[in-house]
C-alpha cells in the first residue's frame, strides 16, 4: 500500500510513502471508534452545572399553616420543591464526566478511522514545508492547490512547527497538530487528512507500540 508524495502546489514529486497494512488496511471497528469519540467529548464537558437544593435556598423556615385540620396536604416551609422558588429535587451537581479507556482500544480506534479514510481516498502525504513567518494566505494557497476548498482538513506534523500552526489558526475548517496529539475525534471530524512527510512513519510507530 503506497501513497504518492505531493508538493505544496498539489503536484506529484515522484516520491512514494509505504503505508503499514496493520494500521491503514484493517477492518474498521466502529464500536472502538464510538468509545474513543465518546471519551473525547466527555472530557470536554466542564461539569460545573449546579442547582440549589432545599437546604441551600435562602428563605423563611416558618411553617406555612398548621399540620392538621386544613383539609389539604401538609405544608412545610416556602423552600419546599412544590412551591415556586423552592429547592430543586435531584438537580444537577458538579461532576467529572471523564472515563478511562485502555491504550489498545484507543489504538484500534485510530487504526479503524485511518483504514476507513484510506478506503475513501481521503488521505494524502505532503512534502515537508515551512514558513519564515506565519502566513495565512500561503496556507490558503496550499489548501486550494490540494482541492480542499470548503472541506475540513487535518494536517499531521512530524513535530511541532509554530509558524505552520499559526498560519492555519484563523482557518475555521483547517486544523494542524503534531502526530502525538491526534485523537480519533480529530481524524473522524476531518474530511481530508494530510500527513506531512515524516509524520506517517512516526504516527505508525506510535500506534504499534
Amino acid at each position: 500500500m503506497e501513497l504518492v508524495v505531493l508538493n505544496i502546489q498539489g503536484k506529484e514529486t515522484g516520491k512514494k510513502v509505504t503505508l503499514d497494512e496493520s494500521v491503514f488496511g484493517i477492518e474498521p471497528n466502529q464500536h472502538a471508534v464510538y468509545l474513543e469519540v465518546k471519551q473525547y467529548l466527555a472530557a470536554q464537558r466542564q461539569g460545573t452545572h449546579k442547582s440549589k437544593e432545599r437546604s441551600e435556598i435562602t428563605a423563611s423556615t416558618k411553617k406555612l399553616k398548621k399540620q392538621k385540620g386544613s383539609g389539604s396536604a401538609r405544608y412545610g416551609d416556602i423552600k419546599s420543591p412544590v412551591f415556586k422558588g423552592g429547592g430543586r429535587v435531584f438537580g444537577p451537581k458538579p461532576r467529572n464526566y471523564r472515563f478511562k479507556l485502555n491504550k489498545a482500544l484507543k489504538r484500534l480506534a485510530k487504526k479503524s478511522v485511518l483504514s476507513q479514510k484510506m478506503k475513501e481516498n481521503s488521505i494524502k502525504v505532503l512534502e515537508a514545508f515551512n514558513f519564515d513567518t506565519p502566513k495565512t494566505k500561503e496556507f490558503i494557497n496550499i489548501n486550494n492547490a490540494l482541492g480542499f476548498e470548503g472541506k475540513k482538513a487535518l494536517y499531521i506534523l512530524p513535530e511541532l512547527n509554530k509558524n505552520v500552526y499559526l498560519s492555519s489558526r484563523n482557518l475555521p475548517k483547517t486544523k494542524v497538530l503534531p502526530f502525538n496529539e491526534i485523537s480519533s475525534y480529530d481524524l473522524i471530524n476531518a474530511g481530508e487528512i494530510v500527513f506531512i512527510e515524516g509524520a506517517v512513519e512516526k504516527f505508525t510507530e506510535n500506534l504499534k507500540k
